[in-house]
């Protein structure tokens, strides 16, 4: 009887044990940083863009002819004094500029969608926020090396490649800033 708990001990201590191997990357002094697939890493969105262009030409061309020719004759016959001018001018002068501006800052947390060959992680995220009727939606993708991930789990969307960050928003406002039909339908005609 001794002999079979004994043996059950073994199977359940055996069943219950845990493989060293599975537990060597996390660190006995730090917290876990995201590195599995399903992992959550919190994105720091910093993105600030600027853009001016500035151009300006100006051109002009003159040309003028003219003949002139006068004359007389003694006596009764007079020739008519005869003048004669050709000109033309052509002038333009344009100028045109543009300018842009974007800053974009908010948290969004993330999750690892799958580990790539050499190591990095291919995160996707989303989060959509509604507010009185305004509705805003936040996506982000891109790819992350570990060694960027903070020991809080966080990176700064800066360091991640191949990021695709896009704002969209929907609710009276953006309604608001769009033309109404009536204008679309003359700038299409015109």
């Amino acid at each position: 009887m001794k002999k079979i708990i004994i043996i059950l001990f073994a199977i359940v201590i055996g069943a219950s044990a845990q493989d060293m191997r599975q537990n060597s990357f996390k660190s006995l002094f730090s917290d876990q940083k995201a590195n599995r697939v399903g992992d959550a890493i919190t994105i720091l969105v910093m993105e600030a863009s600027e853009a001016a262009n500035n151009a300006q030409t100006s051109g002009g061309r003159r040309s003028d002819i003219g003949f002139g020719a006068s004359g007389s004759l003694d006596g009764e016959s007079l020739i008519p004094n005869a003048t004669l001018d050709i000109g033309s001018n052509n002038e333009f002068s344009g100028s045109g500029a543009t300018k842009s501006a974007g800053m974009v800052r908010t948290r969004i947390t993330a999750t690892i969608d799958s580990v790539l060959n050499n190591g990095n992680l291919f995160i996707r995220g989303s989060r959509v926020i509604s507010i009185n009727g305004e509705e805003q939606r936040i996506f982000i993708t891109g790819v992350v090396r570990v060694s960027d991930i903070a020991s809080d789990n966080t990176i700064k969307s800066y360091n991640i490649s191949e990021a695709e960050i896009i704002l969209e928003g929907s609710g009276m406002i953006d309604r608001m800033q769009s033309p109404g039909w009536l204008t679309k339908l003359f700038h299409w005609l015109f």
